[in-house]
């Protein structure tokens, strides 16, 4: 018969957090917060950030200090991939960085804006016309940000697969 659901659910091995790689943080707000300063807050998507890290917001190449990292109002000593966090940083103003800026480690491979990217677009439901000139919002964790197709590679069909 075989294992009960939670034998089964229990048995799964939780996917490892990739701290490995490099820091990635996209920014969901900016906070001002008197006596402190400038607060980045944020999800760590991949690497690690920590207080005393060099860090650089892109695309606005505005780097600076990790002074604090926080999760919950409590000090963390590092935030891992799935921390939600906030972190004080030095001398840089709430007008420099944004929503949908990504912090990343100055000294370890840094994010950089690109002009240029090839896509796989699944298209639920559409209206009209998609090809080259075509021009959508991209929602790119939190950025929100207009963009234009330049060529149609390919197209294929869902339910053939050619």
């Amino acid at each position: 018969s075989g294992k009960t659901l939670l034998e089964a659910i229990d048995a799964i091995d939780p996917p490892s957090r990739p701290t490995d790689k490099p820091l990635r943080l996209p920014l969901q707000d900016v906070y001002k917060i008197g006596g402190i300063g400038t607060v980045p807050v944020g999800r760590v998507e991949t690497g690690i950030i920590k207080a005393g890290m060099v860090v650089t917001f892109a695309p606005a190449g505005v780097s600076t200090e990790v002074k604090s990292v926080e999760m919950h109002h409590e000090q963390l000593t590092e935030g891992v991939p799935g921390d939600n966090v906030g972190f004080n940083v030095k001398n840089v103003s709430v007008k420099e960085i944004r929503r949908g800026f990504v912090c990343s480690d100055s000294k370890n491979d840094p994010a950089k804006e690109s002009a240029s990217f090839l896509a796989q677009v699944i298209v639920l439901n559409h209206p009209g016309q998609i090809g080259a000139g075509y021009a959508p919002v991209l929602d790119c964790h939190t950025a929100h940000i207009a963009c234009k197709f330049a060529e149609l590679v390919e197209k294929i069909d869902r339910r053939s697969g050619k």
